[in-house]
């Protein structure tokens, strides 16, 4: 008995041996080729069997073979796959992946991509893969509402009417870069999403820089950069085909074709969508047609040219005109009610609405000179047309307090053109008293970012740059529809007085804005064993604004063009990334700038002869510090800033009681943003993801404003207020918010999202005219929370790959105030509102081929 069981000990021990002795251990670390980026979520398969893990959020991996010898096979999505041979116990070190587009690297290095646990700043990173499942009916920006310091809304709910903030600053303060040229506004810095509706269908990678950023554009942004990179050229040949719809009637259809990388060094990828529907919000019905061009060309391994053109050329009906609550309950639309439309012959007519069209059209060089060196370079134009539409003349829209109006159908009901064209007609020769315009703001840019790299050693990086851009805004208003009368008669144009204007004729203003702009920047990288990385930059800017008015001066007076006004800026920020070991980093950046005042604050009260030739500059001085925990279950990160802004520029946009919209010019004022963040990304297991996030910001105005001048749409002087804002609160954004969300993996090509989001103490933006005493702190709207559910499946269809996709934004139907204007008193009866979306779906299918 003994000798049969240490037989069967020894046959058993043998047994074991040969299958550990049939096995190997393969680890590794998947990065970017070029960028050494990691790859977190790369698949790694034992070629030929199901056995397989995915990387962790450095990249790293460890896998057990099944044999001891074979293939393992690397695959992320936008990169080409790859096979490597193995032979027992192996350790690959950095396995590089090429993206599967060509030029990408080149685009990265020219728009700034900052690197997890080595650029010291604060950066969240959404993927293509993440925004076409997310996305769908939403707003462009809306994909970043789960990001830490960032607030979403809707604004009035058109079409690309969304607004991003940024540690409670608004878009004009937070840099919009789209492959590393900037886009918001030369003259006010604001940012139009629905200029770019289709940037969804083409993006690559979308990232957030809180704070100072890696941006080394010439002069860097005050809350934040959102660095959007497009996709560029595949590889390989093939497209798709997609469609999805939506509520109130939201369609859309598109295609994709690349001709993949030809023997010749050609490649191209052209893509074009059609979006259309009602709108959720009452009298918001869109349209718009989005597309994509990119051609590269590779002529060897030291140059590369790559063309690109995108753009959207979109109409939309818009909801301008914030309500009371109480209007909201009582009218029968309830939170979908909208004040700003109404029928003229039987058709939908907008009193408020948007056209515009805005290509960019950009020229890029890559050039590596040596191993050590490369310059890229994009040279690039853009040509704005388009408006806003509103009214001129008698203002016949509102309504009374019971929400009756005769000139509308019924209570709170649509606007009857019709009764205001007969009214027109009936005046005969005296012209129209009522009609609607366009208030036009197109403009021609130029621009051109080079960069130079070059590795002084194998620790030192030097960069530096020129960013050169020059813009002309033309700005005008035009008549539209002169709702049956015969003309619209217009005194404004001093070389045209008593202008009998039609359609297409220009009205009230006619003035361009030229803004010139050339600015340096240089930057010294210093990295030590990838444990240690730190770096200076400076910078340096000119901005030059000059103003031509055609209508207050006669062509013979000298004061219709003004001199060119220049303002020196510039900036000097540094920080330092430590990497304590495999798990811990810590890092800290501080920076000083001065930008230029902005154009308004140069040209006082749209005029060529009230110029303020010495306004100050804009002073702004950000301290952070951070720390990230990295494992290979959990990535956390925590940030803490302080960010202090003096002689601010900011311009006060607030809507009257009559219902039309007016601005005031701050100039002088201070603020402070401070505040703690905090994301963290949990894999629960194989198939499980948990992410979360925590933003709390206390974000004040510092001071008081003597002297504030306010000015209706038309351009004219209303009065002259004192703003007691001391102390009040920043408005228009979620000063606390939480987040939690999970992503559940059926299977390879199967994943379910569930998002939630908590804001809260956001505050309504003040009204210059109530603020002309010391009074309360602004409104605080509500809190409220928000549930999203995403889920894909991917299946063979035939000879194609497929995907389906649903979506649906506010599970609940959660009631909500996302953004408001304040009142008298500062209480909820008296402000004004927009309401938030309701419960929205969309369902989409997509056919790779």
């Amino acid at each position: 008995m003994k000798k049969t069981t240490n037989l069967l000990f020894v046959v058993t021990v043998l047994l074991f041996s040969a299958v550990a002795m049939a096995q190997s251990t393969i680890t590794g670390t998947v990065v970017e080729a070029g960028t050494n980026l990691p790859l977190p979520g790369a698949n790694v398969i034992e070629k030929g069997t199901s056995n397989g893990v995915t990387t962790d959020f450095d990249g790293n991996f460890s896998i057990t073979t099944k044999e001891s010898s074979g293939e393992i096979v690397i695959t992320y999505i936008g990169y080409n796959s790859k096979t490597i041979s193995f032979s027992g116990n192996a350790a690959l070190g950095k396995v590089e992946m090429k993206s599967s587009q060509v030029g990408l690297e080149e685009i990265q290095i020219i728009a700034s991509v900052a690197v997890d646990r080595k650029t010291p700043v604060a950066v969240s990173t959404v993927k293509a893969a993440d925004i076409e499942l997310k996305l769908g009916s939403q707003e462009f920006p809306e994909i970043l509402k789960s990001t830490p310091g960032v607030y979403v809304t809707k604004a009035g709910g058109g079409f690309g009417d969304g607004e991003v903030r940024m540690r409670g600053f608004g878009s004009v303060n937070v840099a919009v870069m789209i492959n590393g040229i900037p886009v918001n506004d030369m003259e006010n810095g604001r940012v139009f999403w629905s200029n770019w509706a289709g940037l969804g269908d083409v993006t690559s990678t979308m990232q957030t820089q809180r704070g100072l950023g890696a941006a080394k554009i010439a002069v860097p942004s005050i809350g934040g950069t959102i660095n959007i990179i497009t996709k560029t050229t595949d590889v390989e040949e093939g497209g798709s085909i997609m469609t999805s719809v939506g509520n109130d009637g939201y369609k859309k259809y598109g295609i994709t074709y690349s001709t993949g990388l030809l023997d010749n060094g050609f490649a191209a990828t052209v893509s074009a969508a059609h979006t259309q529907g009602d709108g959720y919000v009452d009298g918001t019905q869109f349209s718009g047609v989005s597309y994509f061009v990119n051609i590269s060309k590779e002529f060897n391994e030291q140059h590369k040219l790559a063309f690109s053109a995108f753009g959207a050329k979109q109409q939309h009906g818009q909801r301008q005109n914030r309500q009371l609550i109480e209007t909201y309950r009582n009218s029968e639309r309830g939170r979908k009610f909208n004040a700003d439309w109404g029928y003229y012959n039987g058709q939908v007519t907008f009193q408020e609405d948007n056209f515009y069209h805005k290509p960019q059209i950009s020229l890029n060089h890559y050039w590596n000179l040596n191993d050590n060196t490369s310059i890229n370079s994009s040279a690039y134009v853009s040509f704005g047309t388009g408006g806003g539409g509103g009214i001129r003349g008698v203002n016949k829209f509102t309504f009374n307090a019971d929400g009756s109006s005769e000139y509308r159908d019924g209570l709170y009901g649509p606007i009857n053109f019709d009764k205001i064209a007969d009214e027109n007609e009936a005046l005969g020769a005296l012209g129209s008293e009522t009609i609607l315009r366009a208030s036009r703001n197109d403009h021609n840019w130029y621009g051109l970012l080079s960069n130079l790299k070059t590795n002084l050693n194998e620790d030192m990086v030097l960069q530096v740059g020129l960013d050169f851009r020059s813009y002309k805004g033309l700005h005008f208003q035009e008549v539209t529809n002169l709702l049956g009368g015969q003309y619209f008669l217009d005194n404004n144009d001093a070389n045209n007085p008593n202008n009998l204007a039609r359609v297409g004729d220009v009205i009230n203003y006619n003035n361009d804005g030229i803004v010139g702009w050339i600015g340096a920047f240089g930057q010294l990288e210093y990295d030590v064993n990838d444990s240690f990385n730190t770096f200076v930059a400076v910078a340096l800017s000119n901005t030059s604004y000059k103003r031509i008015d055609y209508f207050n001066y006669l062509d013979s007076d000298p004061l219709q063009e003004t001199d060119r006004y220049n303002f020196l800026g510039g900036s000097i920020k540094g920080g330092g990334n430590y990497r304590i070991d495999g798990n811990h980093n810590v890092f800290a950046n501080i920076g000083y700038f001065e930008r230029a005042a902005e154009f308004d604050a140069v040209f006082l009260n749209f005029s060529n002869d009230n110029i303020n030739a010495d306004a100050p500059n804009q002073k702004i001085t950000s301290f952070e510090l951070g720390y990230g925990y990295r494992s290979e279950k959990l990535a956390a990160n925590v940030n803490l800033y302080r960010t202090l802004w003096n002689d601010r520029t900011e311009t006060v946009s607030f809507q009257q009681p009559d219902g039309t919209r007016a601005s005031a010019n701050v100039l002088g004022v201070n603020a402070v943003h401070q505040g703690i963040e905090l994301d963290f990304v949990y894999k629960a297991t194989d198939r499980l993801e948990i992410n979360g996030m925590a933003s709390i910001g206390d974000w004040r105005w510092a001071n008081n404003v003597l002297d504030v001048q306010v000015f209706d749409e038309e351009q004219n002087l209303i009065e002259t207020v004192d703003l007691y804002i001391e102390d009040v609160h920043v408005s228009d954004a979620a000063q606390t918010s939480f987040g939690l969300g999970t992503n559940y993996k059926f299977g390879t090509d199967t994943r379910l999202v569930v998002d939630y989001v908590y804001n809260a103490d956001i505050y309504a933006r003040f009204d210059p005219s109530d603020r002309n005493e010391p009074g309360p702190d602004a409104w605080k709207m509500p809190a409220f929370g928000l549930f999203d559910v995403a889920m894909t499946h991917g299946f063979d269809f035939g000879p194609f790959d497929a995907t389906l996709t649903a979506r649906m934004n506010n599970v609940f139907d959660t009631e909500y105030i996302p953004d408001a204007q304040d009142g008298a008193g500062s209480t909820a009866d008296t402000a004004l509102v927009w309401m938030g979306f309701g419960r929205t779906f969309s369902i989409g299918a997509k056919l790779n081929f």
